[in-house]
């Protein structure tokens, strides 16, 4: 098995959206402790040249950082991203069983058309597009040709849907993981036994939202926190309410 390194979105505008990083990341360390974790921040990667686009259309800090998983790891071995929304029930890596030969990336390929008023975790209406949600959790091989288009100045330039679409990658190079591991709370057709979801995936939002305080399994969020931490949440959301 090639080296695996998980790559964790990261949105620094609040309390709320540092804590669902750290809680991704904590429920992932749970099920593999040893596996190599880099947290995307645009910041830092700004100031290391990696990420170069200019970025004016309001979106999440990670909507464009996670497409260089493939340039950070040199374009060797497997990268997996996961947006920081993600609680995580299983080891990720696992998923890397669903990447077979000659394909580039694999992803839960989702094909809901439910938004209905929806917000994203940001506030913003749900809106629905082709392929929506595939690129919220992605396994990369990235030494694969198509992987390798990914590079600083296409993720700079190309536009939103020919990356989250994957357009970069030929239909046949795009595999199929089990939904389970991309289980999106709250939204119809996702009944799964607790036991089998991989990842609960809080893509409208989740118990760092003043508005999500009773959303489905929020309850095994709050459990990753510490004392003080579900203290000083609660002191951010009522800036937030």
């Amino acid at each position: 098995m090639k080296d695996i390194t998980v790559y964790i979105g990261y949105d620094s505008s609040n309390y709320g959206q540092q804590l669902a990083h750290d809680v991704c990341k904590k429920s992932i360390q749970k099920y593999n402790p040893d596996i190599k974790i880099r947290t995307l921040i645009k910041k830092d990667l700004i100031e290391s040249g990696d990420f170069i686009r200019e970025q004016t259309d309001g979106s999440t800090e990670f909507t464009y950082t996670r497409f260089l998983a493939p340039h950070l790891n040199n374009y060797e071995g497997y990268a997996i991203f996961c947006d920081s929304d993600f609680l995580w029930q299983g080891d990720p890596a696992e998923a890397i069983q669903y990447l077979e030969e000659g394909q580039a990336v694999a992803c839960v390929q989702h094909e809901y058309t439910e938004c209905n008023g929806k917000k994203k975790m940001d506030g913003l209406a749900q809106e629905w597009y082709p392929r929506k949600n595939w690129s919220s959790f992605i396994v990369f091989d990235c030494s694969h040709s198509s992987c390798k288009k990914l590079t600083r100045e296409t993720v700079a330039t190309e536009s939103p849907a020919w990356l989250h679409r994957m357009t970069w990658a030929d239909d046949n190079e795009i595999g199929n993981i089990p939904i389970n591991y991309n289980y999106l709370v709250d939204y119809n057709g996702y009944d799964l036994p607790i036991e089998e979801v991989k990842a609960f995936h809080f893509t409208d939002g989740g118990p760092w939202h003043a508005l999500y305080q009773d959303v489905q399994y929020g309850d095994l969020w709050i459990g990753y926190l510490t004392v003080g931490e579900y203290n000083k949440l609660q002191e951010s959301l009522k800036t937030e309410a």
